[in-house]
């Protein structure tokens, strides 16, 4: 019996229920904290539309990687290649549009094709050769690294980028909102829907939750747990096509930051409204912890390393609050 168990034996019930309490709602709570702190303290600056605005835009990103990641954490793996290929992603497509002269929409597609197919190799990879996730994808992640430097020979695709690309993430064609915050919002509405309104929503959580059980249930562990990975790797690929729009200009290590993000956002969902499960509507939350801790840190002037620790500190709060609502739950 490991020593968290041993003392949740020793705690009593109230004590308990108040733990569990605390457990689901800190994250909200400490959101909504944060923001009315950073408030008070900068209210020209921060509690505005316009800032508000540029938070959502400028997190959409990580938003969507982290829905992604997400599902490949709700079947139970992990996918750490996730950063490394929307790096790729965004070589490949300003590549096939500048130097390959593809129409925009041909290579988009084509980005998103490859997102699908790394996610098929990882889920190749974890299912059929039995190699534990972290390993697969961090191996995986490693050759895609491989694989930019060799297409871009490590410079920046700048030159040539058309406007139309650029406006991809820069435009605002729905009522005035960012391209991107659009984007975001469908794509988790999507994922939320296929997670908790779908029979293979159903499938998805019945194999992260107990596999063996799955199993027996008579669901395709393999399949469910691949498909986990696909949606992962098209959102980072999606997130790759729509930064290089951002940047106008296709980088070897431009998304490669989003990996640590995603896995905060995630892992601070776990701990919101559930007993320590990933949710796509957790990992939102997740995201906009970190994205509003930044906006306040950028406000206040304060050093670049403190992000640094700021993101740090939160992936470990984060997985400490996980660890505690499962722990309470199970006991």
């Amino acid at each position: 019996m490991s020593d968290v168990s041993t003392y949740n034996r020793r705690l009593t019930p109230r004590t308990k229920a108040a733990l569990g309490i605390f457990a689901r709602y800190a994250t909200i709570l400490g959101l909504l904290a944060m923001i009315v702190v950073f408030s008070i303290l900068s209210p020209k600056a921060f509690s505005t539309l316009g800032n508000f605005t540029n938070v959502l835009n400028q997190a959409s990103l990580a938003m969507i990687i982290a829905g992604g990641l997400t599902l490949a954490v709700v079947v139970g793996e992990l996918d750490l290649s996730i950063g490394f290929a929307a790096s790729l992603h965004g070589i490949l497509v300003t590549g096939f549009i500048v130097h390959d002269k593809l129409p925009i929409p041909l290579a988009i597609f084509i980005v998103l094709a490859l997102g699908a197919l790394i996610g098929l190799i990882n889920g190749f990879i974890v299912t059929k050769m039995k190699v534990n996730s972290v390993i697969a994808t961090l191996g995986v992640g490693t050759i895609i690294t491989g694989l930019a430097f060799a297409y871009s020979a490590g410079v920046p695709i700048v030159a040539g980028v058309p406007e139309a690309f650029l406006q991809l993430s820069l435009g605002r064609w729905l009522f005035g909102v960012p391209n991107n915050i659009v984007v975001m919002v469908l794509v988790l509405g999507i994922l939320w829907v296929l997670v908790e309104r779908t029979s293979i929503g159903q499938e998805i959580q019945a194999v992260g939750g107990n596999p063996a059980a799955a199993r027996l249930a008579g669901i395709n562990v393999d399949r469910i747990k691949t498909l986990g990975f696909v949606i992962s790797g098209m959102c980072a690929s999606l997130t790759g096509i729509l930064l290089a729009s951002r940047l106008g200009s296709g980088t070897t290590s431009a998304a490669d930051s989003y990996l640590l993000t995603a896995f905060a956002a995630v892992f601070l969902g776990s701990a919101t409204l559930r007993d320590g499960e990933f949710h796509v509507l957790g990992t939102l939350v997740g995201a906009l912890i970190i994205a509003f801790g930044f906006n306040g840190l950028n406000i206040f002037g304060a050093p670049t390393f403190s992000q640094y620790v700021f993101q740090g500190a939160i992936l470990i709060i984060a997985v400490g609050l996980s660890s505690l609502g499962r722990s309470l739950a199970e006991s």
